[in-house]
Parts: C-alpha cells; structure tokens; sequence
C-alpha cells in the first residue's frame, strides 16, 4: 500500500482545527445553558437536547474528512506490470564558444543568450533525447545523446569561452562531429540546433551540412548577434572589461552576424534558420517543426504501476456524509413526547 500524493495528509491539520471547534462549540452551548439553572433538571425538562447526538454527528463529520483527505492522497494497492514507451527524436545542440560569444549585442552576451535558448527549448521537449556539442577552432562532443535532461543542464552550466583553447569558430566541424554522434543508421529522427553567430573561419559549413543531409539530419540554425556587429570586450580575471579586441593591425574587432551561411546551411538540409530574440519567440517555432517530426521508439520498459484505490474512501466519505444529514441533534423520545402533548 502506498499513496501517490502523501502531501495531501497535511490537511489533517484542518480536522483537528474542526474537532477543536467542534469540542469548543458544544461546550459552549453546556455553559450558555447552564446559566438558567442546574444542568441535570434543565436536561431532564428538556428532553429533545442530546449533546451526545451532536457530538455523534460532529464525529461522523470528521470522519468523512479523513476518508476525503484519504482520497486525495491518491491510496494505491496492488500493482501490476505494464510496459511503457517512450517516443521522440534525437537532438544534438551545437553551441559557439568561441571569443565573439563575448559580444554584448545580445544582453548580457551573445554566449549567455545561447545557453538560455538551450534551456528554454529543453523545458518544451517531451521524450526527445538531447546530446551537447561545443565549439571554437574545434569541436567535441560535450554530452553524449541521453533521456536525462538533469544531465544536460549540467553540461550545459560549465560551457564557457574557456572551454576550448583553440580560438575561431569552426561551424563545419561542428556540423561533422555532431552528424557522426547520432546513433543508428536510419534517415530520418536526426535534428541538428546550431547556435552560433554564423562566422566561419574556413571550415567549409556548407559542405558539411551537404553530407548531414545525406544522413538524415536537419538543421535548424539560430542566429545569435546582429548583422550590425559589435566588439569583442576584452575582461581581466576578475571580469572586468579592460577594452576590446584588436587584430594584427590594432583595429577593433567587429563580430558580425552572419546569417547568409546560417541560411544555406538550413536549405541545404530541410531545416529553418531563425535569429534570437529577446521573447524566444524562435523557440516556439523550433519546437513546433520538431514536433511534427516523425517519433521513433527511444526506450521501452517493463514498469511496475500501483493499482489505485482512492475510490474506497471517496465511497465511504459520501456514505459518512448523506448518514451525517439523517440523524437528528435531537433524542427521538424527546420527539414523541413533544407530539404527544
């Protein structure tokens, strides 16, 4: 026997409030009686008066409320076995960790941003498996596809422009480590979340999304950034800005969205290419495309499920409650004897 809602019995502390009252009620009605003289000839020349009878139905009131709060503890007996089936598709994120991430066209960073669309799209996802992959001048995967979003999200806390040293942002490499880390060989059931300010350096993107397609991945890269461009602030230890990024030449580094390769990579596979805002409204729009997405079977087991039983003390409850309004608070000889006279 167990109870899915054990929360539920805190409501106990309602009935003994209730029998509190109950108890200060009755004695009330002792004491206001009292007062017109002694309690046993009062009783005596006032038969129909049964506080044993009102104590009777407050006791009956309080019982039912335990059975009630009974039933909405959800009570469980017996179980059963019963396989059950989860369904979805697999997700890879590919997630820029390179230095333009720092950028602050997107507040507070381009790179801070990313990791709240990773979070915010794992909140919608139902049964999906989810796996990270992060990238700079390289690409590795940072979390092997898994059902444990917990897990995910614990990857997900440590990226960071640190993460990997060598700088530059390699879109195509990512695309083929995260194509390769798909398990299976069927066609289909394959998404591919690329979040990135879209500058490649030199790592043919394009290409690399030509050969996801022909392993059944689609591609659904979110832009993050602005076309405009901004630069690339440069922090001490502490995280203070001490300035910006400057090339060879010492001219500031403008990092600039490019949504032109982000798009192609998205015709080229059958996916949709959308810029991050500040409502996440691009989320719901993904979510909605993986959604209509044909499922596959990703887990299947043998489950042991409790039978419940709440319908017993909901019965019981109710039989409390309609034997509560027949009975009288008065004594029935008291009754005929008021009809005799």
């Amino acid at each position: 026997m167990r109870f899915a809602s054990p929360e539920s019995f805190a409501l106990i502390a309602l009935i003994f409030v209730l029998a509190l009252f109950f108890l200060w009620s009755i004695n009330r009605k002792k004491k206001i009686l009292s007062r017109f003289g002694d309690m046993f000839l009062l009783m005596q020349n006032s038969p129909s008066i049964s506080f044993a009878r009102q104590g009777g139905k407050a006791a009956i009131i309080l019982i039912g409320m335990f059975f009630v709060v009974l039933t909405l503890s959800q009570l469980q007996c017996g179980t059963h076995m019963e396989m059950m089936k989860r369904e979805g598709i697999d997700l890879m994120i590919a997630v820029d960790v390179s230095n333009s991430m720092l950028a602050e066209d997107m507040k507070p960073n381009r790179l801070t941003k990313a990791k709240q669309e990773i979070r915010g799209l794992i909140e919608r996802l139902k049964g999906d498996r989810i796996g990270l992959v992060a990238f700079a001048g390289e690409a590795f995967v940072q979390c092997p596809l898994t059902l444990d979003y917990s897990v995910v999200e614990m990857f997900l806390d440590v990226i960071d422009v640190s993460l990997i040293p060598s700088q530059g942002t390699a879109i195509g490499d990512a695309i083929k480590v995260a194509t390769k880390a798909f398990e299976g060989q069927e066609r289909k059931h394959k998404v591919l979340l690329l979040l990135t300010d879209g500058e490649d350096h030199n790592t043919d993107p394009i290409g690399a999304s030509e050969e996801a397609r022909k392993q059944g991945v689609k591609i659904f890269p979110i832009g993050i950034g602005s076309p405009v461009g901004e630069p690339i602030p440069v922090t001490d230890r502490k995280g203070n800005r001490v300035g910006f990024m400057k090339d060879r030449n010492g001219e500031v580094v403008v990092s600039k969205l490019d949504e032109v390769t982000l798009q192609k990579i998205a015709l080229n596979t059958g996916g949709k290419y959308y810029r991050a805002s500040a409502g996440e409204m691009e989320l719901d729009k993904v979510y909605d495309e993986i959604d209509k997405m044909e499922k596959k079977e990703l887990e299947g087991k043998l489950l042991m499920q409790y039978e419940d039983r709440f319908q017993y003390p909901l019965f019981l409850a109710i039989i409390l409650v309609v034997l509560e309004f027949f009975i009288s608070e008065k004594r029935r000889n008291g009754l005929l004897e008021t009809s005799a006279k």
